[in-house]
């Protein structure tokens, strides 16, 4: 891999800083989700990143002690 050069700075490609976003959504939005993130984060260049699929066994809100999908969002 070569380096990388932004504002006249030499910088190994190595040493740049990874990001890990995580998001919880509900099972019917998972989809939508990842379109979504397929669409806006693609550049077609190495380092676009990946997406990670997996399961949450279970989801408690501390302060309200809702548990399921009622902890993921606010009560309107």
């Amino acid at each position: 891999r070569q380096g990388l050069i932004f504002r006249g700075i030499a910088y190994d490609v190595n040493s740049i800083a990874r990001i890990f976003i995580s998001f919880v959504v509900r099972d019917i939005n998972v989809e939508k989700s990842i379109n979504a993130i397929l669409e806006s984060a693609f550049t077609g260049e190495s380092g676009d990143g990946r997406i990670f699929v997996s399961d949450i066994a279970q989801s408690i809100r501390i302060r309200t002690k809702d548990r399921g999908d009622e902890s993921l969002y606010d009560k309107q």
